[in-house]
């Protein structure tokens, strides 16, 4: 067999290297490079905005400061509480529900795992506007009832986003459960606790340890959700956010209440998305 000699003086540029070998500092420069990139093109789009905008009519049209200090203190004492209400009713309906029928859908029973198939297709399926209109109009009307009121605003709305987040949280929470390990409910099992103890004290508390983001999440979408509540009816004291805006606009057709319940939004969503996000970051480092 002949030798092959090997010399040392073999030189290769960046360019000859494959990706996986490139320095790395190589790649923190490109990735510099494209997000100043990114920065100068918004800033570009923004100057042109600016430059195109018939201002003065957008402030006297959306930004009046007097349109926007006579709605307060009412937007916050009334809209934003109750959409807060709304918002916060509905996600521990929707919690409950969920769990129950995440539970049921992995029992060995059957008609409890097709009834709990047959929940979650149907309302992941029909629009929200159409299942609060089910339950606010047509509910009562069939059964003679009339839904009650919490903390003064009606719950007619709150069943109906109740029902559609159980859905969706239902197979949220179901992963989560099937996300513990096995080894956890072994232990819990060898230390003589029911099927059922199991489940409560070991098996649901880490279930949701692991969903706490996307259950923030579906907050987020509850708390955007409750400007459907409109289609309801709604009075002066249990009015939310958007029907609050829409009824200020109303008035005199100045959109300064939209931009005022859009920021009011933004303050309530901005806090709970940083959350998810660093919850997100949490559940990483500990896997």
């Amino acid at each position: 067999m002949t030798d092959i000699p090997v010399t040392n003086d073999v030189r290769l540029g960046e360019g000859d290297l494959p990706e996986l070998y490139r320095s790395g500092r190589a790649k923190q420069a490109r990735a510099r490079r494209n997000r100043i990139l990114s920065y100068i093109a918004g800033l570009l789009v923004l100057a042109f905005i600016v430059a195109i905008g018939d201002w003065s009519k957008i402030q006297r049209l959306y930004l009046d400061p007097d349109k926007a200090r006579s709605l307060f203190p009412d937007i916050i004492t009334i809209a934003a509480k109750n959409t807060v209400i709304y918002t916060l009713a509905a996600f521990l309906g929707g919690v409950a529900i969920g769990l129950l029928m995440a539970i049921m859908k992995m029992s060995s029973l059957r008609p409890y795992r097709w009834f709990a198939v047959t929940y979650i297709e149907i309302f992941r399926g029909l629009p929200a506007l159409l299942t609060i209109t089910l339950v606010g109009f047509v509910t009562p009307t069939a059964l003679g009832v009339k839904f009650p009121e919490i903390l003064g605003v009606p719950t007619a709305g709150i069943i109906a986003l109740s029902l559609v987040a159980g859905a969706y949280l239902a197979e949220t929470i179901r992963a989560g459960i099937q996300g513990v390990p096995p080894g956890q409910v072994e232990a819990a099992r060898s230390l003589g606790m029911t099927p059922n103890q199991t489940l409560r004290i070991v098996v649901i508390p880490q279930a949701f340890r692991l969903v706490i983001p996307p259950l923030t999440n579906e907050m987020v979408l509850l708390l955007k959700d409750t400007a459907l509540l409109s289609a309801l009816g709604t009075t002066t004291a249990t009015v939310e956010l958007t029907k609050f805006g829409r009824d200020a606009f109303s008035k005199d057709f100045n959109g300064t209440p939209f931009i005022v319940a859009g920021v009011i939004y933004l303050m309530l969503t901005i806090p709970l998305t940083y959350v998810v996000g660093r919850l997100e970051k949490r559940n990483m480092r500990t896997r």
